[in-house]
C-alpha cells in the first residue's frame, strides 16, 4: 500500500471526482458513510452523548455528515461549530444545509473568545476542525480549545487526522490527542513515529473508492508493508525439494551469558524454512546449543568465551552475524575480516552494528546489499542523533542509498529501508514483542530467507512481517506482557500457514 503526501491525496480526490466522475459532494457523503460504518461497528451504545467539532472546510463537511447520519442512527449528536476565518468550503455550506431542521441536533457556536465549553463526562467526541491541510501551528483560542478537549475525560476519534498534526512532516504546537484515528484510503506518514502515537492513539484506514489508476500511478518513497504486498513473494515448495534446495545458512553468534541469543537466532533461522544451519559459537556455548537446537549443527570457536576466528565460509550460502556477541578487540577483528574478505549480502545486528559504529570506515566496505537491523540505539550510534522521527527517516533513506544496503530499523512499525531510497513501514507486530531476544530471532528468520536465495530486499520485507505475525498470533494466545522472544518462533508456523492460505 503506498502513503502520499497531503498534497497527493488532494489530486487523488480532484481525480477521482473527474474521472468516475462524482460530485465532490457525494464523495463527501461516501467518505462520512464509511467512517459513520466503522464508528457505529466500535461504538454501538446509542444513548452515548457524541460531540461533533467541526470547522469551516471540508473535514468540517465531513463532520457535518458524520453528525447526520449518526443521528439518523439514533445516536444522541451535538455539534460544536468552530467559527475559523471568515467563510466556509462549498461542501461544507452543502452539509450545513442538508442538517435536520429545528433543535434535532444541538448546535453550539464557538468563536474566539468565547469561554470553554463544558462537555459530557464520557462523551464520544469527533474531532472534524481541520484536515490534512494544515500549514501552520494552531496558536491562540483554537490551541487552548485543543487543550481543553485533550484535558476533557472523554473519547477522541479523529476523522482522517487529528487535528493541529502535520502528516507530512513534524507537528509542532497543539494538537487533539485522539484515542482513534480513521483514515481515508490511505495512512499517513506522520502515523508511523513514535512520537505522535499520544496524538494519533489507535488507527485504521478505509476505502472509500478513490481512483486506483491514480494511485498506481503516483510516485512514493513510502509504502506500508502490508498482506498484499508481502503474500506474492513467498515461494511455493515443489514436491521433489530437498534440503540442498533451502541453502545453508552460517551464524555468526553468542558469547559467554549470552548463548540464549545464538540459540533463538538458530531456531528461528530454521524455521524460517532453511535448509540446513550451523553456529558457530564460543567454545563455552557450543554444548548448550548443541544441546538446545539438536536440528542446528554447531561449529566451535577457538575463543572459550568470545568469538574470535571465522569458520571456512565457502560452505555457506549466507551469513548472520552479531547476536550476543560482546564487544571484545578478538571479536571486533573477526568482524573486520568478515567484510574485507566476504562479498555477499550479510545480515548484521547487535554488537556486530555497534562494532561498526566504532570503526565507521568498515561502514563503506560493506558487501552490496547487506541487510543491518538495528534498534533505535544501535542506529544512533551508527548514524548520529535525530530531532524526531521525519529527520531519522530521511537520514535512514540517505544511509541505505549511500552505503547500497537495506537497513531495518526496529520499532512499533519496523521500517526497511532500501539502496533505491523507498521505505516500508511494517503493518503487523505488537508491544508484547518489545523483549529481549527478539530482534535475534528476527536475524535468524531474515538469514533464513537470504539463505533460501531470496533477494536481500524481499528476504528483509518477508523476514519483517512474518516476524511480526508471527508476533500477533503469539499475543492473541498469551497477551502482551506474557510473550517472549520464544514464541515468536513457535508460532512462525501458524504466520507461514497463514499466508499460504491467502495464495
Amino acid at each position: 500500500m503506498k502513503i502520499l503526501t497531503a498534497e497527493q491525496i488532494r489530486a487523488l480526490d480532484a481525480c477521482t471526482i473527474a474521472q468516475e466522475p462524482i460530485p465532490s459532494i457525494d464523495l463527501m457523503e461516501r467518505a462520512a458513510l464509511t467512517f459513520v460504518h466503522w464508528l457505529a461497528d466500535r461504538f454501538s451504545d446509542t444513548d452515548r452523548p457524541v460531540c461533533i467539532f467541526v470547522g469551516p472546510g471540508n473535514n468540517g463537511g465531513d463532520g457535518l455528515a458524520v453528525a447526520r447520519l449518526l443521528h439518523q442512527r439514533f445516536y444522541s449528536v451535538s455539534l460544536y461549530r468552530c467559527h475559523i476565518g471568515s467563510g466556509v468550503s462549498a461542501d461544507f455550506q452543502a452539509n450545513w444545509e442538508r442538517l435536520p431542521k429545528g433543535d434535532a441536533i444541538p448546535v453550539t457556536h464557538l468563536h474566539s473568545g468565547d469561554p470553554m465549553p463544558d462537555l459530557p463526562k464520557g462523551a464520544l467526541l469527533i474531532d472534524a476542525i481541520f484536515g490534512s491541510g494544515l500549514n501552520r501551528p494552531l496558536s491562540g483560542y483554537w490551541a487552548k480549545l485543543v487543550a481543553a478537549v485533550n484535558a476533557a475525560p472523554l473519547t477522541r476519534v479523529a476523522i482522517d487526522v487529528p487535528s493541529g498534526l502535520f502528516t507530512d512532516g513534524p507537528s509542532e504546537g497543539a494538537c487533539i490527542e485522539a484515542d482513534y484515528t480513521f483514515s481515508f484510503e490511505l495512512p499517513k506518514l506522520a502515523f508511523f513515529f513514535a512520537e505522535n502515537q499520544h496524538r494519533i492513539g489507535e488507527w485504521t484506514t478505509g476505502s472509500i473508492g478513490l481512483d486506483a489508476s491514480f494511485i498506481g500511478q503516483s510516485e512514493t518513497p513510502f509504502f506500508y508493508l502490508d498482506r498484499p504486498m508481502v503474500q506474492p513473494l513467498l515461494r511455493t515448495r515443489r514436491r521433489h525439494d530437498h534440503k540442498g534446495t533451502f541453502g545453508h545458512a552460517l551464524l555468526l553468534m553468542g558469547s559467554y551469558g549470552k548463548t540464549g541469543a545464538a540459540i533463538l537466532a538458530a531456531r528461528a533461522c530454521l524455521r524460517s524454512g532453511v535448509g540446513l544451519v550451523t553456529a558457530h559459537v564460543p567454545h563455552s556455548a557450543y554444548w548448550p546449543l548443541q544441546t538446545a537446537v539438536p536440528e542446528a549443527m554447531v561449529s566451535g570457536d577457538t575463543g572459550e568465551y568470545f568469538l574470535s576466528a571465522l569458520p571456512d565460509l565457502k560452505p555457506y550460502n549466507a551469513i548472520g552475524a552479531g547476536c550476543g556477541w560482546g564487544q571484545e578487540t578478538v571479536t571486533a577483528q573477526m568482524l573486520r575480516q568478515l567484510i574485507e574478505g566476504h562479498r555477499q549480502p550479510l545480515v548484521l545486528d547487535a554488537d556486530a552494528l555497534n562494532l561498526l559504529a566504532k570503526d565507521q570506515e568498515l561502514l563503506y566496505r560493506l558487501p552490496g546489499n547487506s541487510i543491518l537491523t538495528p534498534h533505535p540505539k544501535e542506529f544512533e550510534r551508527l548514524f548520529g542523533p535525530s530531532a524526531n522521527g521525519f529527520e531519522r527517516n530521511a537520514l535512514q533513506r540517505r544511509m541505505a542509498e549511500a552505503l547500497n544496503v537495506i537497513i531495518v530499523l526496529k520499532g512499533a512499525h519496523t521500517c526497511i529501508a532500501a539502496p533505491d531510497g523507498a521505505c516500508y513501514f511494517n503493518a503487523t507486530g505488537n508491544p508484547g514483542m518489545a523483549t529481549g531476544g527478539s530482534g535475534d530471532v528476527l536475524t535468524g528468520i531474515i538469514t533464513g530467507f537470504l539463505t533460501q536465495g531470496y533477494p536481500p530486499l524481499e528476504a528483509a520485507l518477508l523476514g519483517v512481517w512474518l516476524h511480526g505475525l508471527a508476533g500477533d498470533l503469539a499475543a492473541r494466545d498469551l497477551g502482551y506482557e506474557a510473550l517472549l522472544a520464544g514464541d515468536i518462533v513457535k508460532y512462525l508456523g501458524a504466520a507461514f500457514q497463514y499466508l499460504h492460505q491467502q495464495k
